[in-house]
């Protein structure tokens, strides 16, 4: 690996500092490049207020974007408010939602979310993290999901798969747990990029730096990747 693409060691402070500027600078090229690359990367989760999205988030986990798409239309045209989730009937709201998996622990945390809304928030879903990971079924990476899509508030970086899997590659990370390998995103890149930063990677992590076979001969970002083969 070349000294360009590996920040400069040694004990000197001045080393340090330059070693830690140059991976800052290759971390913005490199979000640089995935913007002309894939600019229609966005949420893929389809949603038109704070409510749909935290629900169809949570849906979310251990399923494809795609099949929550495919459920929510129907959910969301049920339940238009936190008070719906709320009341629904059990029964009903786990065969709405059954394609999505583990369709009986989700149940229970719409329920539960739902509830906590309308008594909490006044149905409202609240704006900051600690509000919302307080609530039922709501984690960091739920969390951050919404901050970052509904309210355009970069509070923090959203690491799926996709996210974890290309920071490793690309030298950003050597964590595997998704609360280290997002404060090592938060350190290395500015704050404002951080909403964006999730959608790039899960897009090119989608598209060309797949799981097993990466296609780094198509991937724009080859000479700037530790990982890359020829």
């Amino acid at each position: 690996m070349s000294p360009a693409r590996r920040p400069a060691g040694g004990a000197g402070g001045r080393r340090k500092r330059e070693g830690a500027a140059a991976r800052r600078e290759r971390a913005l090229e490199i979000v640089a490049r995935l913007e002309r690359e894939h600019p229609d990367a966005h949420c893929a989760l389809t949603h038109s207020d704070p409510l749909e999205l935290l629900v169809a988030t949570i849906l979310s986990a251990q399923c494809t974007d795609e099949r929550v798409n495919q459920v929510t239309p129907a959910l969301f045209e049920r339940c238009p408010s936190a008070a719906d989730y709320a009341a629904i009937e059990r029964e009903e709201l786990e065969e709405l939602i059954r394609p999505t998996g583990f369709f009986r622990n989700k149940a229970r945390s719409l329920q539960g979310l739902g509830a906590a809304l309308v008594e909490r928030h006044d149905g409202r879903v609240p704006e900051t993290l600690d509000e919302l990971t307080a609530l039922p079924g709501v984690g960091r990476k739920t969390a951050n999901v919404v901050l970052g899509n509904a309210f355009g508030k970069n509070e923090g970086v959203v690491v799926d798969t996709h996210v974890g899997r290309l920071s490793r590659r690309l030298g950003w990370t050597r964590e595997s747990d998704p609360v280290k390998v997002e404060r090592d995103l938060a350190r290395l890149l500015p704050r404002e990029s951080w909403t964006l930063l999730a959608h790039l990677l899960i897009f090119h992590g989608r598209r060309v730096c797949v799981a097993r076979r990466p296609r780094c001969g198509e991937c724009v970002l080859a000479d700037l990747c530790p990982s890359a083969e020829p």
